[in-house]
């Protein structure tokens, strides 16, 4: 007798988001000194119709909500998570800017190892081709 294979956790949601007619999920990855060209690019896809999530805090801005030290860096620690939740909830990335630091780059493994296809606004900076 043989059993009906059981669907993984990313199957069981890119099945909801189909029959959901859930449009595109498009995240955004890239350093926040290119808050700007993220907002453009932002609205560019929503325009053309697809659901975009990015980095929603710019912590080289100065905040009271990480104006202490301390509270920064859990802070850090809690986007970072979430940042990777979102990858994981899109169907595709977008890299913005001509630079690419250590938590993009992390970010941009992270995207690949799950199969997540990433583009580039600036392809030169890919770090698999550099």
């Amino acid at each position: 007798m043989s059993y009906p294979q059981l669907l993984t956790s990313e199957e069981k949601l890119a099945q909801g988001k189909k029959d959901l007619c859930i449009p595109e999920i498009v995240v955004i990855c890239g350093s926040t000194r290119f808050m700007q060209e993220m907002a453009q690019a932002d609205r560019d896809l929503t325009f053309a119709g697809h659901i975009v999530v990015k980095p929603g805090c710019d912590m080289k801005t100065p905040d009271p909500l990480w104006a202490n030290p301390e509270e920064a860096e859990r802070g850090k620690q809690r986007l970072d998570i979430l940042h990777r939740a979102k990858i994981r909830l899109a169907d595709r990335v977008l890299v913005v800017g001509d630079y690419i630091g250590d938590s993009t780059r992390a970010e941009i493994a992270y995207a690949r190892s799950l199969g997540k296809p990433v583009a580039f606004t600036h392809p030169a900076v890919d770090p698999a081709t550099a």
